[in-house]
């Protein structure tokens, strides 16, 4: 029983002791918790394009690739990058497939590209320009007066085919720009109905194929390419080769120098850094890989610079997946992740506290005997300095209560050669007390 006394009076110590300490803890982890990232959304979704283009193609890939890590991908279709921006600037959509020039951003300027950020460029996107003739075409301004098919209203073609024709004097309220896009204006071109046409859109894609090999159709073979990349820097320049279309019937007869603009992966400011970083991942496994006109490992990249690079994207281009990605599954990396953001500042906090922690404890056991000891060094001052014999028994009285209260202090086992050291000084002051009364009573007998 006693025992078990002796455990609780040292319990009863520990837990005065340890509150200060478990409270600044609390503090600390509520401030920690405040930068701690909520749990990665579950589903997310990608506006992209028709059923039939690219943009859909690479979502369904990224989706594939993000489903093996538990999150679901929504694949909304639209008609083209304008819509897909609206989406995106709405909130409609997580994520976005933007040509590049569809948005002509300052790439420092924030507070303009609001809430949307650059995951960067995923594939280059030659613009074709198909005319028919036997007068050899190699600068835009040649085709002023004819009709050209410039992409339907609210297309991403559309906005980029206006932008090069008025930079070669050619307005876009012209009767002869006319709303065709795709195989129409590819079959209106066959048909003489038209003159040129702007196609956007990879060298295999279908309507491309058919104008290359189409009798009487050339491609224009742009000879101030380099100029529109100054005036155009989401512009890029890429050569199509002699011959690569068909090595027997040598098409194209000579080797063609085309503009590309890029296609984009753009989210908004607020997309979680682990989903973000899974599309970058897909991103690299998806359009890493060498192609007609780009180079392995060209891709992905902030070629577009139209919108901010996400601090997301600036970190794994410099350093690649998360570190914890690398080697542990994607949803206990995360878990881990948001741990160490709690855990790190708690151990920083802590240390220092636990060895703390001996010290505040032997104070507070050692506090209570420091009392008594004031109470008896300040009555030994007083009766070296100032004894009054008439104050024997109040002097006795006080050591009484000194000794009492030592008595009854409740301190740990590990602490008790404090308490018997302190009853020791007490008689030592008793002893000293009854040798000055001895002394008074033998000087008043002489």
């Amino acid at each position: 029983m006693k025992r078990l006394q002796a455990r609780l009076v040292a319990l009863r110590y520990l837990l005065a002791t340890a509150w200060p300490i478990v409270l600044i803890t609390a503090i600390g982890l509520a401030v920690a918790y405040q930068f701690v990232e909520p749990e990665p959304p579950r589903r997310i979704s990608i506006s992209t394009g028709s059923e039939n283009g690219a943009y859909y193609a690479y979502a369904q890939r990224y989706a594939a690739l993000l489903a093996g890590k538990g999150i679901t991908v929504e694949i909304m279709t639209s008609a083209g990058s304008h819509q897909n921006l609206e989406r995106i600037e709405n909130g409609e959509a997580d994520v976005a497939f933007v040509q590049g020039g569809i948005a002509l951003r300052a790439p420092d300027d924030d507070e303009e590209a609001g809430p949307l950020r650059s995951l960067g460029s995923v594939s280059y996107e030659p613009v074709w320009v198909f005319y028919r003739g036997a007068q050899r075409v190699d600068r835009l301004h040649q085709l002023d007066g004819r009709r050209i098919a410039v992409g339907e209203e609210g297309s991403g073609i559309r906005g980029l085919a206006l932008q090069l024709l008025e930079a070669n004097e050619i307005p876009a309220n012209s009767p002869n720009l006319l709303p065709l896009a795709g195989l129409n204006a590819a079959e209106a071109l066959q048909q003489e109905q038209i003159d040129a046409a702007f196609i956007v859109a990879a060298q295999e894609a279908p309507v491309v194929q058919v104008m290359l090999r189409s009798p009487g159709l050339r491609v224009v073979s742009l000879s101030q390419a380099d100029a529109y990349l100054r005036r155009f820097p989401f512009l890029s320049k890429i050569v199509l080769p002699r011959g690569v279309v068909d090595l027997v019937r040598d098409v194209p007869p000579r080797d063609t120098v085309l503009l590309a603009t890029t296609a984009n992966v753009i989210v908004r400011e607020d997309l979680h850094p682990a989903v973000a970083g899974l599309l970058l991942q897909a991103m690299s496994e998806v359009n890493g890989r060498g192609g007609f006109f780009q180079r392995a490992g060209e891709f992905p990249s902030y070629k577009d610079q139209s919108f901010p690079l996400s601090s997301d994207a600036a970190r794994y281009y410099k350093s690649g997946p998360p570190f914890l990605q690398r080697y542990l599954p994607f949803w206990m990396a995360v878990l881990v992740e948001r741990l160490l953001v709690m855990i790190l500042p708690l151990l920083m906090l802590s240390l220092p506290l636990l060895k703390f922690a001996p010290a505040l404890y032997s104070w507070r056991v050692r506090s209570k005997i420091v009392r008594c000891y004031g109470d008896l060094k300040f009555l030994e001052n007083d009766l070296r300095r100032h004894y009054e014999p008439a104050c024997q028994q109040e002097y006795v009285q006080q050591l009484d209560r000194i000794e009492n209260d030592a008595s009854t202090l409740n301190i740990p086992l590990a602490f008790s050669d404090l308490l018997y050291t302190l009853r020791e000084h007490i008689n030592l002051v008793r002893d000293e007390l009854r040798r000055l009364a001895a002394d008074h009573d033998k000087d008043n007998r002489e």
